[in-house]
């Protein structure tokens, strides 16, 4: 898989995400290590989800993973909880903002 077809994945899952209920601005970035690695931020305002191919700087959560994990996590198929205990994913920052991303994609 490329970054390109990474990106275009998540972009895919964040659309079938709802995240109504988020009125919050969160913002995520991703570290994607190993195949397609680079960097994308994932951005909740107002209810809407935003996924580019960027880095962002000033983020709440930094998530570092897989992209393997990380496409597991937005398709529902590995909890966020489960593999940060597990230690699938590294996670810097506000960790109740974290929490958010396991309410959007249940």
């Amino acid at each position: 898989m490329t970054y390109e077809e990474l990106v275009t994945t998540i972009k895919e899952a964040a659309a079938k995400a709802d995240a109504s209920k988020i009125q919050d601005h969160i913002a995520f970035q991703f570290n994607v290590e190993g195949e397609a690695s680079g960097a994308f931020y994932l951005e909740i305002t107002g209810g809407e989800i935003k996924v580019e191919p960027y880095e962002y700087y000033d983020r709440d959560v930094l998530v570092t993973a897989s992209a393997d994990n990380i496409i597991k996590i937005m398709n529902g198929k590995l909890d966020p909880v489960l593999a940060f205990t597990l230690h699938k994913i590294r996670v810097e920052g506000d960790l109740g903002k974290a929490l958010v991303l396991k309410q959007i994609i249940q």
